[in-house]
């Protein structure tokens, strides 16, 4: 269910330039996960208390991966560009 995230000295192996993203992108698989984990016990509870916070929970976390998103798109160019791609792909299939 979770995913691994780089760890400091993993980070330490890459170029400078680069770890910036890397940052980013353990930011947004932590949300990713975190999402998942929520929506996950929100539909295994029986109190409708505890998944209405959850999702709630599971909602504001959705924010977060838009916020990583959207500095990522900015700063790594290529991805920004496949993301599209991907889209287009996507919009072709249907």
């Amino acid at each position: 269910m979770l995913s691994k995230i780089p760890i400091k000295e993993d980070l330490s192996k890459m170029k400078k330039e680069d770890v910036d993203n890397e940052i980013l992108r353990a930011g947004l698989i932590a949300e990713l996960d975190a999402i998942s984990l929520y929506e996950q016990l929100a539909a295994m509870t029986t109190d409708e208390d505890i998944r209405k916070i959850l999702l709630d929970i599971a909602k504001e976390e959705k924010t977060h991966v838009g916020e990583f998103q959207a500095l990522l798109l900015e700063r790594d160019k290529e991805y920004a560009k496949e993301l599209e791609e991907g889209k287009k792909e996507v919009e072709r299939k249907k």
